[in-house]
């Protein structure tokens, strides 16, 4: 899967909802932009597993959680889970 999940793609929920936008992938997580337009990320990054991917359509990356439910599965660049 990532192979095909590719730098400023947007990051939604399985509801539609943005998430956030691809820095780059590492490893096996997604790293989100921290200038993402939400504010959530704090002037720093947070990264979503690939596992959490349920498919890529065009330049949109779909998660098979929700939105509301994806932002708690983010974690920091330590592999923690974020603190909201």
């Amino acid at each position: 899967m990532n192979d095909k999940v590719r730098e400023n793609m947007e990051v939604i929920g399985a509801d539609g909802v943005h998430v956030g936008t691809v820095d780059r992938v590492e490893a096996a997580r997604i790293k989100l932009k921290k200038s993402d337009a939400h504010g959530r990320h704090e002037g720093h990054h947070h990264y979503i597993d690939l596992g959490f991917v349920a498919g890529v359509e065009g330049d949109t990356v779909r998660l098979s959680a929700n939105a509301d439910v994806a932002v708690t599965l983010e974690e920091e660049a330590s592999g923690k889970p974020v603190s909201l």
